[in-house]
């Protein structure tokens, strides 16, 4: 029973001890052995045999069992020191354990220690502090204040989570009544030395105010916010007295003045009160932009009273005087203080200097007014560069319908004169550099719209530039009217102010008039710049939608005006096909007429065939090198002239009647 019983035990412990080919491996190579035993795929009977090879080798059993005995117990000698040892080390990891949590216990108390002394320290800083500061505080000690009020607030941080003691929170309730106190005394010492009624300043600066003035940077912002504006309220309280809207040296022609007040202002301050204030308080720009601030209500009031008084050159003289101001601003000052929350921030409009042309500088704000005037001229500086851009001329931009109208004035006369010229000057002269070449007045007008678009766009990128849009959309029109179609040629018959239509139907019906010299040139002209037109119209849409706003580029389409020159191409190319067409019809008819049943004898070239020749050689060679410069317009008027003339001559052919037997005859033979 007890056999069975062990055999039981060993084959569980043989499941149990089967390990996996990985694990078995990672053992032998840790502990290599030779013995059989130790092998994994160890087989008893192989082994027995190895031990017992033959029936004599059986006499010395007794020997092999005993020393298979004595490895038994070597191996369990081995196994109770591996368990015993493991036994010990349980022992000794709770012994280390448990001095482990002795140490951290000390710990615990050292910490809690050093910070009951620390916190005990910073609360006889604290109480001394407390002391100390309402002492210095009765006596307007700010030097000594600034430096013990900024420490008493960083040891009361290290208080926040024991607000629950009495002394504690008494401690805090005191610190907060010192920095109630210290914002009232200095908002009342800068009071009484800078009144808010009256223009003098009997205090003026000293060494107190300006400990003060340290003082409030540790206090609440409010307390410097509050200081920043009655100093600069006081400042500029002469300003609204000697510039009210009543006073002469309000108005526009004298702006001049205004900018002058605050450069004198802006320099009696740094003389009189530049070490008073810190340096990052940035006192001198907080007056300027003030100052720009209210000249920019003054102004729109003013401006919205006395609008109908608003004439172009006057405008114009006011923003560039203006810009020129904020240019100054943007030499002297960073702009830092257009962000802070102490100043309002205005939007300022953007300001390109691309021109849609070549580049060229930019135009001056009186050049485009065409009334002379002597006025000086600065260049403006470019706003993304200015901060202070705008920061006063945008009152001008709901007045700026005053220079639309003018520029409407001036392209209206720009027109005119263009017209006048053309009479005046006639057509570009035959067999020159003249013949084909695009009309002066072209450029001349584009010069112009490049002008009043980066004028306009420096100041304002809104609806004033679509407003200007708008002009420019019209004198477009207007060109392309009076000077290209209204100049296109006539035949002799024709009447004055004969549209397009009209136009190429009298030359359908027309058998005897044919285009001069003169006008084959002027018609090579006319294409050329309604040419030059549709490329720099694109070019002038797409500086616009670059310098407007981007919510308003949708509104700038130029289309209309492209398909208007446009259409003064198709029609020039129109008029030269059928004036060569029309040139050879006489000829076609004749070949139709012609008895070809009496015809006997085969010539060289017929007369009909001569005359449609010279036609060609005439008008071809004049037209390419008219139109050298739009080369694929000639192309399409060769093009549209073989589409017409070789189904006209097809037709005519058919009406011909046959010829003799005798001619037929004699054209096979020479064939």
């Amino acid at each position: 029973m007890m056999e069975e019983e062990e055999l039981e035990f060993v084959e569980e412990l043989e499941a149990v001890l089967q390990l996996t080919p990985d694990v078995q491996l990672a053992i032998e190579q840790v502990f290599p052995s030779q013995d059989p035993l130790d092998r994994a795929d160890f087989n008893a009977v192989e082994y027995i045999n190895t031990l017992f090879p033959t029936e004599q080798s059986l006499a010395n059993i007794d020997e092999v069992v005993n020393k298979i005995r004595l490895k038994i117990r070597r191996l369990d000698d081995s196994i109770r020191t591996v368990v015993r040892g493991q036994t010990n080390v349980g022992q000794d990891g709770r012994q280390v354990k448990e001095i482990t949590r002795d140490i951290k216990q000390l710990d615990h108390a050292k910490r809690h220690l050093t910070t009951s002394i620390t916190t005990l320290n910073h609360l006889h800083m604290l109480a001394g502090g407390v002391d100390s500061l309402e002492a210095m505080t009765r006596r307007r000690q700010y030097g000594e204040v600034a430096n013990l009020l900024q420490g008493v607030m960083n040891v009361l941080e290290h208080f926040h989570k024991y607000m629950g003691i009495p002394q504690i929170r008494q401690l805090s309730e005191r610190v907060k009544a010192a920095q109630t106190e210290l914002g009232q005394q200095i908002l009342a010492d800068f009071e009484e030395a800078f009144p808010s009624q009256g223009t003098k300043r009997p205090g003026g600066p000293s060494n107190v105010l300006r400990d003060a003035c340290l003082v409030a940077n540790i206090l609440d912002p409010r307390v410097k916010q509050e200081i920043i504006k009655k100093f600069i309220k006081q400042h500029l309280s002469e300003y609204l007295v000697l510039f009210q809207e009543n006073q002469d040296v309000a108005w526009l022609d004298k702006i001049d003045r205004r900018y002058a007040w605050i450069k004198r202002q802006l320099v009696d301050y740094e003389e009189k009160y530049g070490r008073m204030f810190p340096r990052e308080w940035y006192m001198a720009e907080r007056i300027a932009v003030e100052f720009c601030h209210v000249t920019r209500t003054e102004l729109a009031k003013i401006m919205c009273t006395r609008a109908k008084e608003i004439e172009v050159k006057l405008l114009l003289f006011a923003i560039q005087r203006t810009t020129n101001f904020e240019g100054f601003l943007a030499k002297r000052f960073s702009g830092c203080t257009l962000t802070d929350g102490t100043l309002k921030k205005l939007e300022s409009p953007l300001a390109s200097t691309n021109p849609f042309l070549e580049d060229e500088p930019a135009p001056e704000m009186e050049e485009l007014a065409m009334e002379k005037g002597d006025v000086e001229q600065p260049k403006k500086p470019k706003a993304p560069d200015n901060p202070f851009h705008g920061i006063v001329s945008k009152c001008f931009e709901p007045h700026l319908y005053v220079y639309i109208e003018s520029q409407d004035k001036n392209l209206g006369e720009l027109i005119d004169r263009f017209v006048a010229d053309f009479k005046a000057q006639g057509p570009p002269k035959p067999n020159t550099d003249e013949g084909g070449a695009v009309l002066p007045s072209c450029a001349d007008l584009f010069v112009y719209y490049k002008k009043c678009m980066v004028q306009c766009s420096q100041l304002s990128t809104g609806e004033p530039m679509i407003a200007l849009t708008t002009i420019f959309q019209k004198y477009l029109r207007e060109y392309a009217w009076k000077i290209l179609s209204g100049n296109l040629p006539k035949t002799t018959s024709s009447g004055g102010g004969l549209t397009i239509s009209s136009l190429l139907k009298e030359k359908e019906g027309s058998e005897v008039a044919k285009f001069t010299l003169e006008e084959l040139c002027l018609l090579c002209s006319i294409l050329s710049t309604a040419e030059y037109c549709l490329a720099t119209t694109q070019q002038l849409e797409e500086k616009l939608k670059e310098k407007v706003d981007i919510s308003l580029t949708e509104r700038i389409n130029l289309t209309g005006e492209m398909d208007t020159f446009s259409t003064v191409i198709s029609s020039s190319i129109q008029l030269l096909v059928q004036d060569l067409d029309a040139a050879c019809d006489p000829a076609l008819t004749a070949m139709s007429k012609m008895q070809w049943q009496n015809v006997e004898h085969v010539g060289d070239q017929s007369p009909y065939v001569t005359s449609v020749i010279l036609h060609i050689k005439q008008n071809v060679p004049i037209i390419r090198d008219n139109l050298a410069s739009t080369r694929k317009y000639f192309t399409q008027f060769c093009i549209k002239f073989a589409n017409s003339f070789i189904p006209k001559f097809i037709t005519h052919l058919f009406k011909c009647k046959p010829i003799s037997m005798v001619g037929a005859e004699q054209v096979r033979r020479n064939w």
